[in-house]
């Protein structure tokens, strides 16, 4: 029996990457998919927060194992930030465009445009709690390049590539990412 547990996201990018990246091995539904058409609250300071907030707010409305996360992108340069409020940078619009060209504004005479990219899974299974992170070093370019992947994905350049997320393609970014990374984790966690 495949087991089955629902993602508590309502970017339907990220929920797509997770599935891609579980593949067969366990059944991902969508807060769609349990009727949940809330737009669950972000209030924590920090990934691991945001992450168990979300998750805590399926699992004690809905009654089920239900995992979501939090993403952020820290760059060295402007000491982590966004971070946390990586989707809100440009405003609380969650407008990808936005934030991509206030970074590069705000980056646009800095050398060290070092950064990572860091995911935090909350997964909640009988209540208890479960974390686990994934994370990608990489750097800013300044300009953007590439038409797949989503939010900073055509300005981020992963250590190792000389191509940026939105350039790779979704195999290789869903083997690479912090996304991916952390996903593992969480599905090897469930023995999958």
């Amino acid at each position: 029996m495949k087991h089955s547990f629902v993602f508590a996201t309502n970017n339907a990018h990220k929920l797509d990457e997770v599935r891609a990246i579980a593949g067969k091995r366990i059944e991902i539904r969508s807060l769609h998919d349990i009727h949940c058409m809330a737009d669950i609250p972000e209030t924590g300071d920090t990934l691991e927060e945001n992450a168990i907030q979300k998750a805590r707010y399926v699992y004690d409305r809905y009654h089920c194992a239900c995992f979501a996360d939090d993403t952020g992108l820290e760059v060295e340069a402007l000491d982590g930030a966004p971070g946390v409020y990586s989707a809100r940078y440009a405003g609380d619009a969650h407008n990808a465009d936005a934030n991509v060209q206030k970074l590069l504004c705000v980056l646009k005479d800095t050398e060290n445009r070092t950064a990572r990219f860091r995911t935090v899974f909350a997964l909640i299974v009988e209540g208890k709690v479960h974390l686990f992170e994934g994370c990608v070093n990489g750097r800013i370019i300044r300009t953007r390049r590439g038409a797949g992947g989503f939010g900073y994905d055509p300005v981020f350049m992963p250590d190792g590539f000389d191509k940026t997320f939105a350039e790779l393609g979704e195999e290789v970014k869903n083997k690479i990412s912090h996304r991916a990374v952390a996903a593992q984790k969480l599905f090897r966690f469930l023995g999958q």
